[in-house]
C-alpha cells in the first residue's frame, strides 16, 4: 500500500469533523423539519454553494446528456437515499445508536473494495485494523448503546433505515472509485445538483413544506448541514478517494464517534466514563494497524 500524503490525512480529518459533528445538526434539525425537506434543503445550498464555486474558478457542468449519467447514480446511491434514510431514522433512534450502526459502513467497504478496486485487496493487518476499530466502537458507546438495539417495531424499523444508509454510503464509496472522470470540484456541483432536482419535488409531495413552522434552531441547523456536511464533505469525499481510495477514506467513519463525543461534553455538557477513552484508544490502534504496510511480498 502506497503511504499516505499529509494532504490525505488533512482530508480525512475534514470529514471526521464534518460528519462526525453532523449527527447532533440532523438531531436538531429533524426536530421540526421533516426527513423529506430536510434532505432537500441540505442538497438545495449544497448545489447552489458548489455550482457558484465552480462558476467563479472558471468551470462549467457538462453538456453532454451521457456524461450526466454516473453523476445521477452517484447522487441517488450516495446522496438521496442515505440522507434520506439516516434522516428518517434519526426521528426515532439517538445519535450514539445511530452511530455505532454507522460501523457497518467501513467493514462493507473493505469487502466491496477487495473485489471491485483494484489494490484494495484485504490483508491481516486490515482486518485486524477494521476489528480493532469495531470494537473501539462498541466499547465508547457502551453495553446501554447495544442494548437499544432491538425493542419497538418503529426502533428497529429506524436502526434498519440507518444501516441501509451506512451500506449505500458504503457503495457510493467503491463506485465513486470505480467510476469518476474528470475534474472534482465539477464532479461534486453536478453530484450535489443532480441530487437536489430528484429530491425537491419529492420533498413538496410528501411533506407540503409550505405548511411547515420550523423553529430558528432547526433552520439554523439545516443551513449548516448544507454548507458543511453536504457541499464541503462532498468535495473532500471525492478528492480523497481520488488520491487515497476507499479503503482509507472509511476510516473516517472509526473517528465519527469520537467527535460525537467530543462534542458531547463541549456542548452538551455529558461526562464520558472510562469506557469512553478505552474506545478511542482502539480506534485509534485500529487506525494505525489498517495503514501498516505488509512486511511480505506478493507472490
Amino acid at each position: 500500500m502506497p503511504g499516505r500524503s499529509l494532504k490525505d490525512w488533512a482530508l480525512l480529518a475534514t470529514l471526521v469533523a464534518l460528519w462526525g459533528s453532523n449527527f447532533m445538526f440532523v438531531k436538531l434539525g429533524v426536530a421540526t423539519v421533516p426527513p423529506a425537506t430536510l434532505v432537500a434543503s441540505r442538497l438545495v445550498i449544497g448545489a447552489v454553494i458548489l455550482v457558484a464555486v465552480i462558476r467563479a474558478r472558471g468551470y462549467t457542468l457538462p453538456r453532454s446528456g451521457r456524461a450526466w449519467s454516473p453523476y445521477v447514480v452517484l447522487a441517488l446511491v450516495g446522496n438521496c437515499l442515505p440522507f434520506w434514510f439516516i434522516t428518517w431514522g434519526q426521528q426515532h433512534i439517538d445519535s450514539a445508536l445511530a452511530g455505532i450502526l454507522m460501523a457497518i459502513m467501513p467493514l462493507a467497504t473493505m469487502v466491496l473494495a477487495h473485489v471491485w478496486v483494484a489494490g484494495e485487496h484485504m490483508t491481516r493487518n486490515r482486518v485486524a485494523g477494521f476489528l480493532s476499530g469495531f470494537g473501539g466502537i462498541v466499547v465508547l458507546m457502551g453495553p446501554a448503546a447495544l442494548a437499544g438495539l432491538g425493542g419497538a417495531l418503529i426502533e428497529i424499523l429506524a436502526q434498519l433505515a440507518v444501516l441501509s444508509g451506512a451500506l449505500c454510503y458504503a457503495t457510493n464509496t467503491v463506485l465513486v472509485r470505480r467510476t469518476l472522470k474528470g475534474d472534482v470540484m465539477v464532479a461534486s456541483a453536478a453530484i450535489i445538483a443532480v441530487a437536489a432536482v430528484i429530491s425537491v419535488p419529492i420533498a413538496l409531495v410528501v411533506d407540503q413544506p409550505w405548511r411547515l413552522a420550523p423553529s430558528g434552531l432547526s433552520v439554523s441547523a439545516v443551513i449548516w448541514i448544507g454548507i458543511g456536511p453536504t457541499a464541503i464533505a462532498t468535495l473532500a469525499y471525492l478528492k480523497l478517494i481520488g488520491s487515497a481510495g476507499p479503503t482509507f477514506m472509511s476510516l473516517a467513519n472509526y473517528c465519527i464517534p469520537v467527535v460525537a463525543l467530543f462534542v458531547g461534553v463541549a456542548i452538551l455538557g455529558e461526562e464520558p466514563g472510562a469506557n469512553a477513552y478505552t474506545g478511542l484508544l482502539l480506534i485509534l490502534t485500529g487506525i494505525a494497524l489498517s495503514q501498516l504496510r505488509r512486511a511480505q511480498k506478493r507472490n
